[in-house]
């Protein structure tokens, strides 16, 4: 059989420039948004101190970007239309140390090889009454335009010549969405700047000049900063990140609120996003997504922003120091107890030689209870009966390793708990006030300055414990309590066995246990925080999970969860009937516990009702 012929050989040729800049175009105007973003990034780069945006038909049809910035030069707007054109680099060392958003200069000439494009400007310098206009592709040169300052770009009917790639684009509804979520991204880093924003000629949103928390409030609303932390952590040099977390309760059910920024600049960075998510990790409830908008500063140097043709993705020099100092600055914030004095210099920091010098870390935002001093109340006392304290002498024995209160019952009598007059002495009263009562055995009530708090008891009390265990066992300081009485009962062969063979790891971890016969254990000794719990219960724990997972992951990657589930044993169950002075020990001990602010599952342990919304609910004042 005769050979197949070859193929003739293809022979290889330049492409064309404007198809050159249509496949660029590919990579940089992915849909109306990716043009409105690059357009924004340049007024941002031109120092202006206002943009306009108007967009039509979703962004199809037109967008307009107007600032008021240093505009351009007449003899150099048609260089501006002119792939990989810019005045922002010269040189590799340029290139290692960006600062500005743009960079490559070929977002308009993208554009305009895919749009029809006009571009009208004047520059700071020009001493002339008028701006100059340029229309892409004209071939023509600069015609006078009436412009006060700065420069506007128009890009109209998108993709005309490309209808191909205008098939893959959404609704007008859709595409207009994703215009003003790239507005909001670009608009959150800069507060300083005024923006406006219309559709089809309807303002949509309108930004005055503010601060951060202001600009965030704009956007993301007042509730995110109420439910949030705010966080500034850094030394007197980079890096710095600062910003708000929302606490762990308040999770939602999609990852559509996390904005992170480098340098002013949004992006979708793998590591950053890690570190985030490991912060919330022992706090998330099921599936939930932490939501955040923060603000890391660095050396230029140190991160590459040239790895993306959209820069929406980064990449840094020292990946696992970022990485620890973002996580630890997190952890920190949504962490801190009520009652936490500004944190110490980052010890956590990983770029800092040493804490002398570094600026102290503060948490400002705290959820709902404010941390200032409260009334201490005075009319109501505590019951100090032999009774009373009889029963509490024995709570106290059993809790006060997790409540962590070292009151006698007599000192707790000296806490008052309601104002006959209802006006509350602004001095004293701790941000989750004093005890009331408790509601069907479930949640204690309790009043500070501000109104009503709600505690879940199980919830708060499961956290405190938890966070006594993992701190008892990271510093091999596990508090053990003898037991009056011994718990004895059977067991299999195989638990009998991993009681001797982990009897070292046992005690590490406060159990006293042994074998009082060939399938008999006794349990003498528990750690401290969990003796309201059943001996026989979690000491059959302890043993499955050893048994099924072995020393090493008790000891690493499943420590805490094993932990998690030992607090909830150890926790005061629901329906059990609190002292007005344990309920107070409790939220005490609240107020110094990290991560009080929800329990182990993630779930919120306290709330505040404010005493306006009571009054509204009463019609006072109506």
């Amino acid at each position: 059989m005769p050979d197949s012929p070859l193929p003739s050989p293809v022979s290889i040729r330049l492409l064309p420039d404007l198809l050159v800049s249509q496949i660029a175009a590919g990579e940089v105007v992915e849909r109306p948004a990716s043009v409105l973003k690059e357009l924004l990034e340049n007024s941002l780069d031109a120092l202006c101190a206002s943009i306009r945006v108007q967009v039509e038909g979703g962004g199809v049809k037109l967008i307009r970007v107007s600032d008021d910035g240093r505009g351009i030069a007449r003899d150099e707007l048609a260089l501006a239309l002119t792939r990989h054109a810019t005045s922002k680099i010269a040189s590799l060392k340029d290139l290692e140390h960006v600062s500005t958003l743009g960079f490559r200069g070929e977002a308009l000439a993208s554009a305009a090889s895919v749009a029809r494009l006009s571009l009208t400007s004047r520059a700071a310098f020009d001493r002339g009454g008028h701006g100059w206009r340029l229309f892409a592709g004209s071939g023509n040169s600069p015609e006078p335009a009436a412009l006060d300052s700065g420069t506007v770009v128009e890009i109209r009917d998108l993709y005309y010549n490309t209808p191909a790639r205008r098939k893959f684009l959404k609704s007008e509804a859709t595409e207009f969405a994703h215009c003003a979520d790239a507005f909001k991204r670009i608009a959150l880093a800069h507060p300083g700047i005024a923006f406006s924003l219309s559709h089809n000629g309807r303002e949509s949103l309108r930004l005055l000049p503010t601060d951060i928390s202001g600009r965030i409030g704009d956007i993301l609303g007042e509730e995110f900063l109420l439910s949030a932390r705010a966080l500034d952590t850094g030394d007197s040099a980079l890096p710095r990140i600062f910003g708000y977390c929302l606490q762990p309760a308040f999770a939602r059910a999609r990852g559509d609120l996390q904005y992170c920024y480098v340098n002013g600049r949004f992006v979708r960075d793998r590591l950053l996003g890690h570190a985030v998510r490991e912060a919330y990790q022992d706090m998330l409830h099921g599936d939930r997504y932490p939501a955040y908008c923060l603000f890391l500063e660095i050396d230029p140097a140190s991160v590459d922003v040239n790895v993306h043709p959209s820069k929406t993705e980064v990449r840094f020099r020292d990946s696992r120091a970022v990485h620890q100092f973002v996580f630890h600055a997190v952890l920190r914030a949504i962490s801190a107890p009520k009652n936490a004095s500004p944190l110490p210099p980052a010890a956590g920091n990983p770029f800092a030689a040493s804490a002398k010098g570094a600026r102290a870390e503060e948490t400002r935002g705290k959820i709902f209870a404010p941390d200032y001093p409260l009334a201490r109340e005075r009319t109501l006392k505590f019951n100090s009966d032999r009774a009373t304290q009889a029963y509490y002498g024995f709570a106290h024995t059993a809790f006060s390793g997790a409540f962590g209160t070292s009151n006698s019952p007599a000192d707790e009598s000296e806490n008052t708990t309601t104002s006959g007059d209802g006006a509350d002495d602004a001095e004293g009263i701790p941000p989750l006030g004093y005890a009331l009562a408790q509601l069907h055995g479930i949640y204690i009530l309790a009043q500070n300055a501000r109104g009503l708090i709600i505690v879940d008891m199980h919830a708060a009390h499961e956290r405190i414990v938890y966070e006594r265990l993992k701190a008892a066992l990271d510093a091999h300081d596990t508090s053990v309590q003898a037991l009056l009485v011994p718990a004895v009962f059977s067991v299999t062969a195989l638990d009998a066995a991993a009681v001797e063979e982990h009897a070292e790891t046992l005690r590490e971890l406060g159990f006293e246990i042994g074998l009082a016969g060939e399938t008999q254990v006794t349990v003498r000794a528990m750690p401290a925080p969990l003796l309201a719990a059943d001996p026989e219960e979690i000491v059959r724990e302890l043993l499955d999970e050893l048994r099924e997972h072995g020393v090493s992951q008790i000891a690493t990657a499943r420590r805490n969860a094993f932990l998690a589930r030992m607090a909830c044993h150890g926790a005061v169950r629901a329906h059990r009937r609190l002292t007005l002075p344990e309920m107070n020990a409790l939220l005490r001990r609240m107020e110094e516990t990290e991560r009080a602010d929800q329990c182990n599952h993630g779930r919120p342990t306290w709330m505040e009702v404010p005493l306006d919304e009571i009054d509204k609910l009463f019609l006072r004042g109506r």
